[in-house]
C-alpha cells in the first residue's frame, strides 16, 4: 500500500449520473474503507481533530474502523456529531479536518469525509442506534428549537442528552431546514437525512412542522405562554441576495433558494408530471460559482437542460465551490464562463431570452483577499438562454428580529451573542448562519452544540454530556 496516495472512491459514470438523482459518489466498499483507515497515522496529538469545528476524535473512530468494530467506530462519531452519513456527504473536509492531515504534507490527506460517511451508511443501513432517550431532568427544563437545519439538530440532542425536554419548530412541512431543501438528492440523498432524523426523535425530541415562529408564535410568547424555559435560534440565513441590474423582474429569473425548494421539496426527482412546476426552461445561467450554484447547474443538466452554464466574474481558481463540486459539473457537461460579469437580463414579452455580460481580468486583491474583477472594456457579448437562477449568497430573514423586542442585531441583520451564544434578550439563543452569515453544515453543528453548553449553564444543569471538545469555532 502506498500511504501518500489515498484510496479511490467510486463514482456513477458522467453519462450515467446526469439521468439520475441518486448518489453521484457510491462510496467505499468494506474493503477500501479497511485500506484507507490503515493510512491513519494515529497520531499523539492529532491536528485533524482541531481542524474540526465539531471536535470529532478523528483517530478513534478511524482505529475502531480498521479493527472491524464499527459500532465503537460509530459511537465515537456520533460523540460530537449526531449526523455524520450527512457530513460525510457535504462538509468541505478538504478545508477542515483533511487540510490538518500530517499525511498531506508530503502525499495525500487521509479521506476522513469518505470514512465518516462510510461509518455513517452503514448505521443508517443497519439501523444502529446507540443513543437512546435519557430520563427528564427533575424539575423539568423544556427548551424551544427554531428551525429544524444542522445548529438546530446539534443543539438539540445534546440538550435531550442532559435530561431537557426539546421541542424542534420548523416552518415547512418537512424536517432537515438546508439539509432537505437546501441540497439535491444526487449530492445528499433525503432517506439518510431522515434516518439520521429518526435517531434524534429516539432521544425524546420532538418536531413540530408547518409553525413559522415570529408569524404564528413570537418567541416571547415561546417563553411566557408555551412555558419554554429557553430559545435557541437556528434559522438560518436563507433570504436570497439580487444583483440589482435590470431584467431581474422578468419571468423565468429565480433565486436559487426557489428553484431549488421547488425541486427538493415540490416535485419527486425524476418524475416529469409533478404536481408544482418548477418553471426552468432549457437554456438555463446560474449566476455565481458557489456549492449552491454548483447544486442548481447540476441540478438543471438532470432536468433535461439542453445548456446549463455557470457565469462568474472571477476566474475558476476563485470559485468558492468545493473543488470536487467544481469537477464533478464539469464531468456532466457543464458549460463555464469565468471572468464574466452580468450587465442586464434581456426579455422580450416579459419573459428571459438572454444575458448580457462583460469580460473580466483579476485586478488588486479586495476585502475578502480575493484579487478584484475589473472590467474590461469592449467586450461585451450576450448568452442565449430563457432561465436566469442568481446564486450569489444569502441575507438574514428579518422575522426574528422584528418580532424579539430587544433583540439585537449587527448592521447586517444577524443576531449577535456573547461567548455563550446567548442573545441580548435573557433565555435566547442563537448559532449557524443566523449569526455568522452563510458557513458550512460542520461550522453551524458546532454553533449549536457550543449554544446546548450555554443553555445548560443558564439552567443549572450539570451534564455529563460529550458537548464539544476545546476548538474555536
Amino acid at each position: 500500500m502506498d500511504k501518500k496516495k489515498r484510496t479511490p472512491c467510486p463514482e456513477q459514470p458522467p453519462e450515467e449520473r446526469i439521468k439520475n438523482f441518486d448518489d453521484v459518489v457510491i462510496g467505499y466498499t468494506p474493503e477500501m474503507a479497511q485500506t484507507e483507515a490503515q493510512r491513519c497515522l494515529q497520531c499523539k496529538n492529532p491536528p485533524c481533530v482541531k481542524g474540526c469545528p465539531v471536535g470529532i476524535n478523528i483517530p478513534g473512530f478511524i482505529r475502531a474502523l480498521r479493527e472491524g468494530e464499527l459500532e465503537e467506530s460509530y459511537t465515537i462519531l456520533t460523540e460530537q456529531n449526531p449526523i455524520p452519513a450527512v457530513c460525510g456527504r457535504v462538509c468541505p473536509q478538504e478545508s477542515q479536518c483533511e487540510a490538518k492531515c500530517v499525511l498531506g504534507i508530503k502525499g495525500e490527506p487521509v479521506s476522513i469525509g469518505k470514512l465518516e460517511r462510510y461509518v455513517g451508511n452503514w448505521a443508517v443501513r443497519n439501523d444502529v442506534c446507540v443513543r437512546e432517550e435519557v430520563e427528564g431532568l427533575d424539575p423539568p427544563k423544556k427548551v424551544a428549537i427554531v428551525g429544524s437545519g444542522p445548529a438546530g439538530l446539534a443543539c438539540a440532542q445534546d440538550l435531550a442528552l442532559a435530561g431537557v425536554d426539546v421541542t424542534v419548530f420548523e416552518a415547512l412541512h418537512t424536517f432537515g431546514g438546508v439539509l432537505k431543501y437546501g441540497i439535491p438528492a444526487f449530492r445528499l440523498p433525503k432517506d439518510i437525512i431522515d434516518a439520521e432524523l429518526g435517531k434524534i426523535r429516539k432521544l425524546g425530541v420532538k418536531f413540530v412542522a408547518d409553525r413559522a415562529i415570529g408569524r404564528i408564535y413570537t418567541i416571547p410568547q415561546l417563553m411566557e405562554e408555551k412555558g419554554f424555559d429557553a430559545v435557541f435560534v437556528g434559522t438560518g440565513a436563507g433570504f436570497p441576495k439580487f444583483l440589482k441590474i435590470p431584467g431581474e423582474n422578468l419571468n423565468g429569473v429565480m433565486s436559487a433558494n426557489e428553484f431549488l425548494t421547488r425541486v427538493n421539496l415540490m416535485n419527486p426527482p425524476g418524475v416529469d408530471a409533478c404536481f408544482t412546476p418548477i418553471g426552468m426552461g432549457k437554456k438555463v445561467a446560474v449566476i455565481g460559482a458557489g456549492n449552491v450554484a454548483m447544486d442548481c447547474v447540476r441540478t438543471a443538466r438532470r432536468l433535461c437542460a439542453e445548456r446549463s452554464m455557470i457565469v462568474y466574474r472571477r476566474a475558476r481558481e476563485q470559485s468558492p465551490a468545493r473543488v470536487e463540486e467544481v469537477h464533478h459539473a464539469e464531468q456532466e457537461g457543464v458549460e463555464f464562463h469565468w471572468l464574466s460579469g452580468p450587465l442586464e437580463i434581456l426579455g422580450e414579452n416579459g419573459w428571459v431570452k438572454g444575458l448580457r455580460l462583460q469580460k473580466m481580468k483579476l485586478g488588486e486583491p479586495d476585502d475578502s483577499g480575493r484579487r478584484r474583477p475589473v472590467p474590461v472594456p469592449d467586450t461585451e457579448y450576450t448568452l442565449d438562454v430563457d432561465t436566469v437562477i442568481i446564486a450569489v449568497g444569502t441575507d438574514t430573514n428579518p422575522i426574528i428580529g422584528q418580532t424579539t423586542p430587544g433583540l439585537e442585531l449587527n448592521r447586517w441583520g444577524y443576531i449577535v451573542v456573547d461567548e455563550n451564544q446567548m442573545t441580548s434578550v435573557e433565555g435566547v439563543f442563537a448559532g449557524g448562519d443566523i449569526v455568522t452569515g452563510s458557513a458550512t453544515v460542520i461550522e453551524a453543528m458546532g454553533a449549536g452544540k457550543k449554544a446546548a453548553r450555554g443553555i445548560l449553564r443558564f439552567l443549572g444543569v450539570d451534564a455529563d454530556v460529550p458537548l464539544v471538545c476545546d476548538v474555536e469555532i
